[in-house]
């Protein structure tokens, strides 16, 4: 019997890559991608991705996407109470685990596991400690698809935001930077890829500065840009 989790979904490349690997094990039942989306700008927080792209981009990956709304300026207070709702809900529908992107930040995964043993639950990581430069380059093997949505501007030129995320970009980054962005450097949408019944399609709008810090390249739908949208159904 497959073991039924609920998987912590960003939209990005860590989190695609996981999925990837947790369906390839053939030992995971995903009952739903898990997202928060600011109630204030209908968008995920740091990767700053249009809720109607994500809700495409579950769509085209096979799974409910089940969405938490927070505050523009929550607090961890808040984050933990939706949260905690939300997985005692799934709890009681079998699902005993949570699935995360997450690297190799162990503050980050001291975190999720002090919240999830409050209600019984513990965390599952299937990428956990592989080396990020590994990881960047087999995720653009595999076949995946992403545009860089948020780059940190103390670390990153505003060019970087906008591009796909494929060798050409990996070879231009800093040496200082990580390939995956892992501290933060710049966040992803994964578009298509070997788990995508269709490429979600989109197209890049304008370039805005949040915060004096982190550039962001609006993502749209096609048919927002006045394009009508092709999806090409794979066999």
């Amino acid at each position: 019997m497959k073991v039924k989790v609920i998987f912590s979904w960003s939209g990005g490349k860590d989190g695609a890559l996981a999925l990837y690997e947790l369906t390839k094990s053939g030992k995971y039942e995903i009952a739903a991608l898990l997202t928060m989306v600011s109630r204030d700008y209908d968008r995920t927080s740091m990767h700053g991705v249009r809720r109607v792209l994500l809700e495409r981009q579950a769509q085209s990956l096979g799974f409910t996407l089940e969405k938490v709304f927070i505050s523009k300026s929550f607090s961890n207070e808040e984050y933990e109470s939706k949260m905690g709702e939300l997985l005692e809900k799934y709890q009681a529908a079998g699902v005993c685990s949570v699935a995360f992107g997450d690297v190799f930040s162990e503050d980050l995964r001291k975190y999720r596991e002090n919240n999830l043993s409050k209600i019984g639950m513990r965390g599952i990581y299937p990428i956990w400690k592989i080396n990020t430069t590994e990881l960047a380059h087999t995720f653009i093997k595999l076949g995946f698809k992403a545009v860089i949505t948020c780059v940190d501007s103390n670390v990153l030129d505003k060019k970087f935001v906008g591009r796909d995320f494929d060798e050409q970009f990996l070879s231009a980054l800093p040496s200082s930077v990580d390939p995956c962005g892992e501290n933060g450097e710049f966040h992803s949408f994964v578009y298509d890829g070997p788990i995508f019944r269709c490429s979600v399609p989109h197209t890049a709008g304008e370039v805005v500065l949040r915060e004096k810090r982190f550039y962001y390249c609006d993502l749209m739908p096609f048919e927002n840009a006045g394009i009508t949208p092709v999806l090409s159904v794979k066999e």
